[in-house]
């Protein structure tokens, strides 16, 4: 069984100390949301739970409790990307994300920690250009660190388009061009790039696609 944390909600950055609970517990109930008076007992322990992974954009209040889930095999997702707090007011600046992110590496190891850069969008002070000059940077410094980083393009959700007006989908000129130097950029800091929900025409630029619509 895998267990993944991040389907709901950032618990390494806001609840890492309530899931540190519940590991000691043994056991944690979950709440179906569009059922709430369904609830399913998932038991927490090394014999049954075959990975712990964690989706998260700020590691570092977890970091201190990874002696605490030695045991358990893990896998990390952490979102890097260039914005502010304009946009992201509740992460903390990008630098020591990056910093929380080669710790956390150094800890659990490279293979188990993924670099995510996304969504990826145009406006707000963001081009292509921008993203292009802002994701070698972070590569530079999450080389050595990370062997993959994976990308996608913002999608229009009702609530985005509602929240976030000021902001768009790159199109699709514009997602080659970002695909094809991404995929150099990674290739020159080690760093395999994929890409999470979208379609396969980012194959032919080198950028590791999901198959799923094949």
């Amino acid at each position: 069984m895998i267990i993944n944390t991040g389907c709901r909600t950032d618990i390494p950055a806001f609840y890492s100390k309530w899931l540190i609970n519940r590991i000691k517990e043994g056991y944690v109930l979950v709440r179906n949301p569009y059922y709430p008076s369904q609830i399913t007992k998932y038991t927490l322990n090394p014999n049954v739970v075959d990975c712990l992974a964690f989706c998260t954009k700020n590691p570092r209040p977890m970091i201190k409790y990874l002696e605490e889930i030695k045991e358990y095999r893990q896998y990390w997702f952490v979102t890097i990307t260039p914005y502010g707090k304009e946009i992201e007011p509740n992460v903390p600046k990008k630098e020591e994300v990056i910093e929380s992110f080669k710790e956390l590496s150094r800890k659990v190891g490279i293979n188990k920690v993924a670099w995510r850069y996304d969504p990826i969008f145009i406006g707000m002070g963001f081009d292509v250009k921008r993203h292009i000059e802002e994701f070698e940077k972070m590569a530079k410094k999450l080389n050595g660190f990370t062997k993959s980083c994976t990308i996608s393009f913002l999608d229009l959700y009702e609530k985005v388009k509602k929240n976030a007006q000021d902001i768009r989908p790159p199109k699709l000129e514009e997602q080659i061009e970002i695909g094809k130097a991404f995929y150099k950029i990674g290739k020159e800091n080690n760093i395999l790039i994929r890409s999470c929900c979208e379609k396969t025409f980012l194959n032919k630029y080198g950028i590791d696609c999901n198959r799923m619509y094949e």
